[in-house]
């Protein structure tokens, strides 16, 4: 799951910078609320890299799939690429959690083999 979620969260570094970029032509916001709030956002989705496994850190991926689609009133093409995200994000838990399922009765199936000895085949 990890590696599913952490792909995820790095496209989603990306496009928060880019959306911080278009988000600085509107004359109504100052650059230094732009690039905190995006900053911020980017800086939660490299950390949630990390905090994936961790109790809470799937909970916090979806806060941030709410506010990438929240950004969405501030640059509307947001409301887009937050439901790709978020669909990604569920597709990145959904399957991260069925492969990690399938490599440890794969694990427990070489371990009990491996306990078997050689002379069980």
């Amino acid at each position: 799951m990890r590696t599913l979620c952490s792909s995820t969260l790095i496209g989603e570094f990306f496009v928060i910078g880019f959306a911080g970029l278009v988000a600085m032509k509107d004359d109504s916001l100052t650059m230094s609320t732009v690039w905190w709030v995006c900053g911020v956002a980017m800086v939660v989705s490299v950390l949630l890299c990390g905090m994936v496994t961790r109790p809470g850190g799937v909970q916090l991926g979806w806060a941030l799939q709410i506010g990438l689609i929240l950004s969405g009133f501030v640059v509307p093409t947001m409301f887009f690429l937050g439901a790709v995200f978020a669909g990604l994000w569920w597709a990145s838990v959904h399957y991260g959690r069925r492969i990690d399922d399938i490599k440890a009765r794969w694990a427990e199936a070489q371990a009990a083999e491996a306990s078997a000895g050689p002379d069980a085949a």
